[in-house]
Formats: C-alpha cells, structure tokens, sequence
C-alpha cells in the first residue's frame, strides 16, 4: 500500500513538473536555466486561499486567475503562505492558516500545496511571504499577542502612533521573535501533500520572504531590527539552499528613511536581493482628487525613489525588484468599469523604467503590481466573510487597487511589456 501511494505521490508529481529550474542571481541580474529572467509579475496573496477545499476555496476560479495571468506574461506571483488570527480591533483576513502559535489550518496548508502545483503546470513561480508586518493578516501582532502584549490597536486615524509603538515591540520580545522563527521552520521545511517534494526542491517557488513590509517602527528599534534580518535569512537558507531569500521591504520608507539602514539589510550575505514598493498616493505624492494632475509630480518622486534603490543595487552587486506599486482608478472609484486612465499613466512609468532596465543592463529586474483581483468583484466597500478576494487587503476598500480583467488598457500595457522583454529568448 505504501509502494503504491509512494508511487501516486510520483506520478502526480509528474504532471505538475514543469522544463524549468530553480532562479539564481548573477550579480544585478536573475538568472534561470541560464538565461536572464527578468519579469511583469504581480501580488496574488490570497491564491493558497483560492486552492484550498474549505472555507474561501474556489479551485475553478484559481485556474481561471492563473489562466489570464500566464497569458498576459504575468508568471511572478507575490503570495501569502497564510494568514494568522487577526486582532479583535481591526477588520482582518479570515480563514486563518495559524489560530495559535503552531496550530495550523491543514485545509490551508494543502491549498497552498495546491497552488504550488498548479503555478508549476504553467511555468509560474512564487515569491512567499512568510508573515507580515500589519495587522491586516495577523502578522507581528500575532506573535506579540501571543507573548501577553495583547492585540494590536486599531492602525488607522489616530491609532498609527499607537500601532508603531505596538510593533516595534516585536523586536524587543525574544518570545515572539522565537514563535516566529518556529514558523519559519514549518513552512519552509514543509512537504507538498499532493506531490511528496519537499518545498525546498519546488522551483515554482523563487523566493522566501521575511515578511511583508517589515519595519522597525521605531529609532531605537534598528539595530534589533537588522540582527532579525540577519537571523531570519540564514535560518531560511540553513533550510532551504536552493531558493532565493529576500526581505520584502518597502526600502528606504521601510527603514525609517534610513538610507544605511536600507543598504546594511540588504548587504548581508543571505539576502539575495533587494525590494522596493512605490505607493504615491498613501505617501503622499498624489492624493484621490488630484490623481491626473499629480503624475508629474509623481514621476518626479517615484523616478528618484527608483534610482536610489538602483544605485544601491549596483553597489551590493544585487537585482532588484520593485515587487509592489499601486495607483487608484480614476475619480478614486471602487467600481468595476471606471475609466483607469491615471493608473494606465503610473504603470507606463514603472513598466518603462522596467525596459529601460533591460536595455542597458540595469538593476531593476522586475516589477509585480499590487494587485490582481482578476474575476473577483467587490460587493461592499470592506471586505466580509464570503465576499470575493481581491487583492485590497480587507480593511482598505475593495476595488482600490485592484486589476480587474476588464481593465483592458490596464492589462495590454502589462501584456505589451511582457512581450517586449521577450525573457525566454535573452541570453546570458
């Protein structure tokens, strides 16, 4: 019996392999089955939902999601392993993947096994992130809570202040920093359920993230901060040597626009790569009555915040990847059939500075947009129970900055610059 579910895992397997090996770095550049890989890619984060059989799964619409995005070029998905249980203060992803510390969702944990193989049947890859720094999905609060500091306050309005304070205490509490790293090891030393590879051996995924968007949140926070970096990285790559690790990091507004403290976390030998997200509207470069008039400010800002992170990558000889940027559709309408003209503005900008990129050999290898909603249609301004999952996170509206695949001129400037990199035919 065990010979012949041995021999099933195999053949199942089989029909998930995919031609291609696992991506590697050569200096500023990606690099697969020896060839450059330079790619449009976007966020996905609630795909391992999608692949799930329970709560929240839809395996039809997860084909379908894939389906379209592997025929634009889109092949870089940006995914959640999973959520944690959320503060009872803030409006936050459900179902969980981990209800306590070690206590995980094995329904969830086969959806992202599920997923994995279904990227790998079309030549996608994953970029995984392992926990996150807002609340949203649990995150650091998760842990904290789970260290006796309580849930996390309420980050919106005037509970900002009070929610930095709150997570800057991650790095002081060396409970939870362990509880963190404990599920690091589950999930990085895990093995597929429906395949029997180990996750270390799947070149669908490319890369292990630290985390989504993690911060020191306070000055006296960063050298903690850094030495968790440090740590974190090599306990991935002490699991795992054949994926890339990165740290998922805004960059310099991830580093409490510390320009040293950017470069030192992503000099460290276990770093692969350095990360950037441009958001102008929640930085302030454009707001949601002034989104046409503001591109050029925005280009402005963003083409500085772009050449910053390049000149760094060339000094620690690393690519880079501008793995998150968002911009509302006009009028700042959640509706599905507003005009997108002032994103379709942004993303030219980025996918331009992406070409150029690739033109002269530059740093910048990829970009993965914030997000694909595809399909899914909002039914409210927040997202609750039952409601599709976009790619807005479930206390933000819904349809804010998600691609919709009716968003024709959206989705041909993907398509067009996917086409135009060409990465299968580029050589080393």
């Amino acid at each position: 019996m065990k010979n012949l579910l041995f021999a099933l895992l195999l053949l199942l397997g089989a029909t998930c392999a995919a031609a291609q090996g696992f991506i590697r770095t050569d200096g500023t550049r990606f690099v697969r089955d020896g060839q450059t890989y330079r790619f449009v890619g976007a966020n996905f984060w609630y795909g391992s939902v999608l692949g799930s059989r329970g709560q929240g799964g839809d395996r039809e619409r997860l084909a379908r999601e894939l389906d379209a995005m592997k025929a634009l070029g889109i092949d870089n998905l940006r995914i959640l392993a999973g959520a944690d249980a959320g503060s009872k203060n803030v409006v936050s992803v459900r179902p969980y993947l981990q209800s306590e510390p070690g206590v995980l969702c094995d329904t969830l944990l086969e959806g992202l096994d599920y997923l994995l193989c279904e990227m790998r049947k079309r030549d996608m890859v994953a970029v995984i992130y392992l926990t996150n720094a807002w609340d949203w999905s649990g995150g650091l609060g998760f842990y904290l809570r789970a260290a006796g500091y309580g849930d996390s306050p309420d980050a919106s309005g005037e509970g900002w202040k009070d929610y930095c304070a709150y997570a800057a205490d991650f790095f002081r509490s060396e409970q939870a920093k362990n509880l963190y790293y404990d599920h690091v090891r589950r999930i990085v030393s895990r093995t597929n359920s429906l395949t029997g590879r180990p996750y270390a051996d799947d070149p669908a995924i490319m890369a292990w993230q630290l985390c989504n968007e993690p911060r020191p949140f306070a000055d006296d926070t960063k050298q903690a901060f850094a030495a968790w970096v440090d740590s974190t990285a090599r306990l991935i790559k002490s699991l795992d040597r054949n994926h890339l690790v990165s740290t998922g990091s805004e960059g310099l507004y991830g580093c409490a626009v510390d320009e040293r403290l950017t470069e030192r976390i992503h000099a460290l030998q276990s770093v692969d790569y350095l990360t950037c997200h441009i958001w102008p509207v929640n930085w302030g470069w454009s707001s949601a009555g002034n989104l046409s008039r503001a591109l050029p400010n925005v280009f402005v800002k963003a083409g500085e915040y772009l050449a910053l992170h390049e000149r760094m990558a060339r000094r620690l000889d690393k690519p880079l990847v501008a793995e998150e940027f968002g911009y509302p559709r006009d009028r700042n309408s959640f509706a599905v059939g507003t005009s997108t003209d002032s994103r379709d503005g942004f993303y030219t900008f980025m996918t331009q500075k992406l070409l150029a990129s690739h033109a002269d050999g530059g740093p910048l290898a990829g970009l993965n947009f914030w997000g694909w909603a595809g399909s899914g249609r909002p039914t409210a301004e927040r997202w609750a129970e039952g409601a599709d999952f976009l790619c807005d996170p479930p206390h933000e509206p819904q349809g804010w900055y998600s691609v919709y695949d009716t968003d024709a001129s959206t989705l041909d400037i993907l398509r067009r610059t996917a086409e135009a990199l060409g990465r299968a035919n580029i050589n080393p």
